[in-house]
């Protein structure tokens, strides 16, 4: 193979700046097509129910035709995949630039906010369907910016936030899954884990708390305990945020930079990415045992924040759309109702 000549090299560039200037537009017009469609859902009450719910699965896809190959198949874990093979810095499956990742948040958040309410209504009326949500990665990974992002336009009644940290003294007294049952979403709840039951592996494989069988045995555990979770109506999405060692320390530094981030820190920090290389190993161990197909592990870069909010945003909306779920009927006749608020 030759290499390419000054002219044929510029020319390549320039048709690589027009597909990237064609993508970005078209991105730009289904982004605009489905804010469009969505507005004239949420002022439309005249449709039947089914019909609402059509056009918001019809919105939904739109919105997810932005993506070059849905994140659920590009980033999910399959054996082989190596954890430290995946570039941080890259936004695999997204063509656009930063704005437009920020304005699908945008957009997605609204539709999150609609397939919740909708969850919640049916948790109300006896339907076990529920949602857990694993957020895992290292030291300033981006996993609270996620919740307050993704989350931004959710009904609080219904959503769940738990950080684990160090087991306390009560907690340490029982099985290591007895603070995580505790924890778990209720019908119609979403919880969010911020750091997990896998933490009880991971930590000890690297620091030897515990001895080997020990800790080792409960990969079985795990898969046991969310396989008994997803059969009994509870979806979970598992999600390890990748970020560079490089983008790391630049996140480090402002931390210490800026006084009103001076509590995010903590020498802790930099004892965990003295050991990098262990985590890595470990955590690769933790995909290769527990990504199942009922509940997988997706590897998603988070160098650009943006992007891994756009990739949970997505993962989040289409697994709430693809449980079907429908409005639950009136259990009382309406004209009846009716008629006793007229003689009031």
């Amino acid at each position: 193979m030759t290499d390419m000549t000054p002219c044929a090299e510029e020319h390549a560039k320039k048709n690589n700046r027009k597909d990237k200037k064609s993508e970005t537009k078209q991105i730009g017009k289904a982004l605009h097509k489905a804010e469009h469609d969505i507005e004239i859902l949420d002022k439309r009450h005249d449709d039947d129910i089914e019909h609402r719910l059509e056009r918001a699965d019809v919105s939904s896809k739109l919105l997810s035709s932005v993506w070059d190959e849905p994140p659920a198949e590009l980033l999910r874990f399959h054996l082989g995949d190596r954890l430290t093979d995946v570039d941080g810095g890259s936004t695999p499956g997204f063509p656009g630039n930063k704005a437009q990742g920020e304005r699908f948040i945008a957009i997605s958040s609204g539709e999150i906010a609609r397939y919740q309410q909708l969850l919640y209504a049916n948790g109300t009326k006896g339907s076990p369907r529920r949602m857990l949500i694993v957020l895992q990665g290292m030291d300033a990974s981006g996993k609270g910016g996620i919740v307050r992002h993704v989350f931004s336009q959710t009904d609080p009644m219904g959503i769940h936030y738990h950080g684990f940290g160090a087991p306390t003294k009560e907690e340490q007294a029982h099985d290591y899954l007895w603070r995580v049952r505790r924890e778990l979403p209720k019908p119609g709840w979403i919880s969010l884990f911020d750091r997990s039951h896998y933490e009880d592996i991971v930590m000890p494989h690297i620091y030897g708390t515990f001895p080997e069988d020990v800790w080792r045995a409960r990969y079985d555990q795990v898969n046991a305990f969310e396989h008994e979770l997803v059969d009994s109506g509870c979806t979970i999405i598992k999600i390890f945020l990748v970020i560079t060692k490089d983008k790391q320390k630049e996140h480090f530094l402002t931390r210490l930079s800026d006084p009103t981030k001076h509590w995010k820190f903590d020498v802790s920090d930099l004892d965990a990415r003295a050991r990098w290389n262990e985590y890595m190993d470990a955590w690769q161990e933790v995909f290769e045992k527990t990504s199942t197909p009922e509940a997988p592990w997706y590897l998603v870069p988070a160098d650009n924040r943006w992007y891994s909010r756009a990739v949970v945003s997505e993962l989040l909306r289409t697994s709430l759309r693809d449980m079907g779920l429908s409005w639950p009927p009136l259990n009382c006749d309406a004209d009846a109702m009716r008629r006793r608020l007229d003689e009031e």
